[in-house]
């Protein structure tokens, strides 16, 4: 006990722990981008490589089912491995994944490569997230810290779209695959130089029954909900991987309780607070990956923007979560209970979103749009922060990677499942309306228009109704305390951690 805090207290005095969170930052920047940075550039490169309209959805499901489901293993490998080992192992993956979705040639060599980036991610985020947790523990410098993360990850799709309009306008498709090379490679020379790495856990061995069984069964999640909008929800493939994906994941949590090394330890999630915020995350997260999907298409569809100018219309989205999380969450950690900062931050969000119920085929940027992307992203980086900073509180030190991987797969498999659910939601609602308004062919192309911005604005209403569910969650669930105030739940979760 004495010496894990002296070894935290000499951490902590590093005076590079600063530049460290640079590193961590920027590793977690680029695997949060790239989960977006190439919806803008996905047309170039269909036309490109000539991928079918049918099967262009898995340059960005790839992705996402690889990061997604292989997380949780990804975590438990960096606490078995080391973080800092496990960090730039992730880094030269991802680089080099990076690096050959780039150079492809084929449509089959693209999704291969972005299913490898999602491979590598996984063992990049978590072990980054637990690099963080154990280099910051005073609560005042981890507030600072985490609301620079939680900036990051929560802007971090918004710069994608604004990084991948510059490059596919400017350049070309494929260097949205390539900027991943020298930022890898700037954060391994960091890591080397300022990281330090935890101790390895001798011993201990990978729960492979757990894995196959967890991470099989949010695979098979997330990819229904990806087939669930071009086949629909009632179609025999998506009905059998729902099935499939919860006996798996039931079949996951029976073995939990039985594994003599579980993959995921249960305590981890019988915590009320951080199963709140897990489960915070997932929701909030559901509504706005679905709005950054439709808000691209509006801006460029409906309005004719092009892609540079659709990736700036981002920007006070961004600029907002960076506040909301820096200047006011990191700023109030240590003086309100993270719910306080939670459930307002959710609602001002849901605000926002309808706000955009009232789109229009000739709606204005300034009136109609800018005031609802500023109130979306002050509330989420009042979730943001306080979510990342409360789940991995107090987590013992071999558990840290898990929980870490935790908190990523909430936010990225809610991304996928929001981006799918709302979608099918849309273009149903979408086709409806049009059918019943399309009386006079010569009208073809405004109603068309006029169809689709209504399919928007009733996901964009499910999406708000979404966002107040995290927000009654994160008020009913987290009960952990302002970090200061050292309540008896703080003080069990220290224990714990020594």
């Amino acid at each position: 006990m004495t010496v894990t805090r002296t070894g935290e207290s000499a951490r902590e005095a590093d005076p590079r722990r600063w530049w460290g969170l640079v590193v961590i930052a920027l590793a977690q920047l680029m695997v949060v981008l790239d989960a977006t940075i190439v919806n803008i550039a996905l047309p170039s490169a269909q036309e490109d490589l000539g991928i079918s309209d049918g099967n262009r959805q898995w340059v960005i499901t790839a992705y996402t089912l690889a990061f997604g489901g292989l997380l949780l293993l990804g975590g438990r490998i960096a606490d078995l491995v080391g973080r800092k080992r496990t960090f730039v192992i992730g880094l030269v993956g991802f680089a080099a994944a990076s690096a050959l979705g780039g150079a492809a040639t084929t449509a089959g060599m693209l999704f291969g490569a972005r299913a490898l980036q999602g491979v590598f991610a996984a063992v990049l985020a978590p072990s980054a997230l637990s690099l963080l947790t154990t280099t910051f523990s005073d609560p005042k410098e981890r507030g600072k810290a985490f609301g620079i993360y939680g900036a990051l990850a929560g802007s971090g799709s918004a710069i994608g779209f604004i990084v991948g309009g510059l490059l596919t306008e400017y350049l070309d498709w494929r260097w949205c695959l390539y900027v991943n090379v020298p930022i890898a490679v700037i954060a391994v020379i960091g890591a080397l130089a300022l990281l330090h790495d935890s101790p390895t856990h001798e011993g201990a061995r990978l729960d492979v029954p757990g894995a196959v069984l967890g991470c099989g069964g949010l695979v098979a999640l997330v990819y229904g909900f990806a087939e669930a909008e071009p086949r629909g929800w009632t179609d025999p493939l998506v009905l059998g991987l729902f099935a499939g994906g919860i006996a798996l994941l039931t079949a996951f949590v029976w073995w939990q309780t039985r594994a003599p090394v579980p993959l995921l330890p249960l305590h981890i999630v019988k915590d009320r607070s951080r199963a709140g915020c897990f489960l915070t995350m997932a929701l909030a997260v559901i509504g706005m990956f679905g709005l950054f999907l439709f808000l691209t298409y509006y801006l460029q569809v409906i309005l004719d923007y092009s892609p540079v100018l659709t990736g700036l219309a981002f920007l006070p989205l961004t600029a907002a979560i960076i506040i909301g999380s820096t200047q006011i969450a990191a700023r109030l950690m240590n003086r309100v209970a993270p719910r306080l900062l939670m459930a307002p931050g959710a609602l001002l969000a849901a605000v926002g979103m309808v706000l955009l119920t009232r789109l229009t085929v000739d709606s204005s940027y300034s009136g109609d749009i800018l005031p609802a992307l500023i109130l979306l992203g002050l509330g989420m980086g009042l979730i943001f922060m306080p979510v990342f900073a409360t789940a991995t509180a107090g987590v013992a030190p071999q558990d840290s990677g898990v929980t870490s991987a935790t908190v990523n797969t909430a936010q990225q498999v809610g991304g996928s499942i929001g981006t799918a659910l709302l979608n099918t939601i849309a273009t149903t609602s979408s086709t409806a309306w049009i059918a019943a308004h399309l009386t006079d062919p010569a009208q073809r192309e405004l109603v068309t228009k006029q169809g689709i911005v209504h399919g928007y604005t009733v996901a964009i209403w499910w999406a708000a109704a979404i966002m107040l569910l995290a927000g009654v969650v994160a008020a009913l669930m987290v009960t952990a305390k302002a970090p200061r105030h050292g309540t008896p739940h703080q003080e069990q979760l220290a224990e714990r951690a020594v």
